[in-house]
């Protein structure tokens, strides 16, 4: 891949699996929040989904759409959109009623300093949209920061680990899922607590900040020494089939690769692809926020992506020049300041 258009293609890719569940889900599809990273191509995969199942089911996307052709760009792949502040109460009564919502808004980076706006819309925001769709199939996006660092050698924290978030980041994500799950055993609304950790995408993520480090000779930090990743395609897929998983109480999910994988590992083999021998400062500890998602896979089956894969395909991003975000996942936060 050499080209955005060809990355968001390969991202919007729908799996069989995918197209299967996608038969068997009815009514429309809103999502919340989908002016983010993982947000415009989550609409365009369940857009694709949909056309390849031959089912009836409108797509549409909400955000503020403050800037750049996002929205143009969605409506062109045949998602509706609708251009809204969703702590604008009157913004959001006014949002249509939908049989299946993806919450993907939320905030993270500059949390420190504005902490009163993480806790808003991490928190206070979810209250509002699920007293909006008591009836609805909610999916919503959450973080495998509201665990505690772990032992390397223990295989990450399960869905059965009692939270213990880090910082008031990730203690709001920990409030997004106690608020909502509040109005679902309330209102008997269906949910699905997503616990993602590290999506990959060619121009974000924890293995672009590491192969590029390695091909400037910046030195890359090893306290956070094992991380998890999953391809972003695959976690969007897994989102958008979580909506048949929906109950009440709630499921809980975690959502990340198969791999516990070594930084300094990836730095070296990148250090093979990129033709460079990798810098490293700091030392591994014992503990890193890592995610066990055994039960996830037993559901969807394995990422379709491998992890090979996802780093053959960076290393060769960052050589052709590829476009990127400019936004650093700061994976090596141990004190949960973000």
């Amino acid at each position: 891949m050499k080209t955005i258009s060809e990355l968001e293609s390969k991202l919007s890719e729908p799996s069989d699996r995918l197209i299967e569940d996608l038969s068997k889900l009815d009514g429309d599809i809103l999502i919340l929040g989908v002016g983010g990273k993982m947000g415009p191509s989550l609409a365009k995969l369940v857009k694709r989904g949909i056309e390849a199942a031959g089912i009836k089911a409108k797509v549409t996307g909400v955000s503020r759409f403050s800037s750049g052709d996002l929205r143009g760009e969605l409506e062109s792949a045949g998602i509706e959109t609708i251009a809204a502040d969703l702590l604008d109460e009157a913004a959001l009564a006014k949002l249509p009623s939908a049989r299946n919502v993806i919450y993907m808004a939320g905030n993270k980076f500059g949390t420190t300093g504005r902490e009163y706006f993480t806790w808003a819309m991490n928190a206070y925001l979810p209250g509002r949209v699920a007293e909006k769709f008591p009836r609805s199939r909610i999916v919503a996006f959450s973080s495998g920061n509201i665990y505690p660092l772990t032992h390397i050698g223990s295989g990450g924290a399960s869905e059965e680990t009692p939270p213990a978030p880090v910082g008031e980041y990730a203690q709001s994500c920990l409030g997004r899922e106690r608020v909502f799950e509040y109005f679902s055993r309330k209102n008997g609304t269906p949910l699905v607590n997503f616990r993602l950790n590290y999506a990959i995408d060619l121009r974000y993520g924890i293995l672009l900040e590491i192969a590029k480090a390695v091909k400037e000779g910046t030195p890359i930090d090893v306290s956070m020494g094992q991380v998890n990743v999953i391809w972003q395609g695959d976690a969007n897929e897994m989102a958008i089939r979580s909506l048949l998983l929906c109950d009440s109480p709630p499921v809980t999910l975690n959502i990340t690769g198969p791999e516990t994988v070594s930084v300094r590992w990836m730095a070296e083999r990148f250090g093979e692809l990129l033709g460079t021998v990798p810098q490293f400062t700091g030392t591994e500890q014992s503990t890193a926020l890592l995610n066990n998602a055994s039960q996830s896979h037993r559901l969807f089956g394995y990422p379709r992506i491998t992890l090979r894969q996802m780093m053959e395909w960076t290393a060769g991003w960052i050589e052709a020049g590829g476009d990127t975000l400019n936004k650093p996942t700061h994976f090596q936060e141990r004190a949960g300041a973000f």
